[in-house]
């Protein structure tokens, strides 16, 4: 008697003592599952499974790697439709106005359609889309070989625009190619990424040396700066110019000389804009936008953009109501094309647009970063310096909008209107989609 009452206190302290209900449960399913990992790696007290230990998450059939980046496409996508939605309610006005209003010698006035601008940008997707289609085709590879070849070409074409090219708002920018026209400085921001990341590969070996591995791209970047000031498109040149200086950062350029040349680049820009007369007024429009005499001037677009935003308040005055785009704001579907976003969906409109903007710019670069970690050094450069290029331009554009920074001519990629520059936009995009697809085929265990 005094044995089994004494197993029966036992059995009521030791049921006192162990958790009850779901508590016990899940201690129960803890401690099993602790000791069915630890017979799988052959008993008691060993380290939790490595991170590089092969998990069957989909039964038989092996988990599969998709072809290609998928969230990247649907982001692209997604900014190419708004623009095209911003781009119509932005330029629908504009066939009232006198701009592009003429007077026929029978006395009839001709103007262009409302749809004007909608269309001509569906027909560059369609170039553009085309395009990047055929790129996509071609092996990276290939792309490396004719960098300097396109680079020189783009050289070329930024000639041709200065002796043959269209004057419009006292700029040289455009050459007439009949079905659109195309814009020079936009090659020569995918030929210098190309360039740039071949030029790295090829002087991998003397990156340290000043005059045999800076010297020669600092040279051609003087070169390209004189052609793109001769335009004038300063803001081009500083797209170009941060694209070759972050290549080269990445690249591995010492960064004693990378910060000497830095230096360089910032004294010269700010010795110009001291000299010249139009770009020093910009900047004082830009720190004193309201002042009387920058308000009807130089500052006139920067005013309207403010207002705009400040008429948009958090959620906007409705899509299509925007008041501004009404002969108010000048090139309200180019550059200043985030003004009528704000104005019309407000902060949560502008906010998605840098939200999309961070994570193309943010995915080009993990991208670029898998190339170089599978000793595809020219891939992985190329596509961090397309990764620059949209951050840096969206950057510029949205900043100058929001009265951050001072005016520069940039359009917003993917997203404001330009035939040339979409078509560019999309021809980057498609190569950075070939090296994401060549790298899954590399983990997969293929080739290229």
């Amino acid at each position: 008697m005094t044995a089994a009452r004494a197993r029966s206190e036992a059995s009521q302290a030791h049921a006192a003592r162990s958790p009850r209900g779901p508590l016990a449960a899940w201690a129960m399913l803890r401690g099993g599952l602790a000791r069915l990992v630890s017979l799988g790696r052959g008993g008691a007290g060993v380290s939790p499974l490595p991170v590089r230990d092969q998990i069957d998450v989909g039964g038989a059939r092996p988990v599969r790697l998709m072809a290609f980046d998928q969230p990247l496409l649907a982001v692209v996508l997604a900014l190419l439709l708004f623009g095209l939605v911003m781009v119509f309610s932005a330029s629908v006005a504009l066939a009232d106005g006198n701009v592009f209003r003429r007077t026929l010698p029978d006395g009839t006035v001709q103007t262009i359609a409302h749809t004007h601008f909608l269309v001509a940008q569906l027909r560059a997707l369609a170039i553009a889309a085309i395009a990047a289609l055929i790129v996509v085709q071609v092996p990276t590879a290939v792309w490396e070989k004719l960098a300097p070849a396109i680079f020189v070409a783009a050289l070329v074409l930024l000639v041709c625009v200065l002796l043959f090219g269209n004057v419009v708002n006292n700029s040289r920018r455009w050459l007439p190619l009949g079905v659109m026209n195309f814009q020079p400085s936009e090659l020569a921001k995918l030929a210098i990424a190309m360039y740039a990341a071949n030029y790295m590969v090829r002087k991998m070996e003397t990156r340290d040396s000043f005059f045999r591995a800076v010297w020669p791209m600092a040279v051609a970047m003087m070169v390209v700066g004189v052609l793109l000031m001769r335009q004038p498109d300063m803001g081009a040149f500083l797209v170009i110019l941060t694209i070759a200086l972050g290549i080269l950062f990445l690249g591995g350029v010492n960064a004693r000389m990378f910060s000497l040349m830095a230096a360089v680049v910032i004294v010269t820009v700010a010795t110009y804009l001291y000299f010249d007369d139009l770009r020093r007024e910009r900047i004082l429009a830009y720190l004193q936008p309201f002042a009387p005499e920058y308000a009807q001037g130089k500052g006139y677009q920067l005013v309207h953009s403010l207002i705009a935003l400040a008429r948009g308040a958090w959620f906007g005055q409705g899509l299509g109501a925007s008041v501004e785009k009404l002969h108010y704001l000048p090139e309200a579907h180019t550059d200043f094309l985030v003004a009528v976003i704000g104005e019309e969906l407000g902060l949560v409109g502008v906010a998605t647009v840098i939200g999309l903007f961070f994570w193309l710019t943010r995915r080009l670069f993990i991208i670029g970063r898998q190339a170089v970690a599978l000793d595809r050094i020219y891939a992985g450069l190329f596509v961090q310096g397309v990764g620059i290029w949209f951050g840096i331009q969206a950057f510029i554009n949205i900043g100058v909008n929001l009265g951050a920074l001072p005016t520069k001519g940039l359009t917003l990629p993917l997203m404001s209107y330009g035939g040339s520059a979409l078509l560019m936009n999309l021809i980057a995009l498609a190569m950075v989609v070939r090296v994401d697809v060549e790298n899954r085929a590399l983990m997969r265990g293929g080739s290229v």
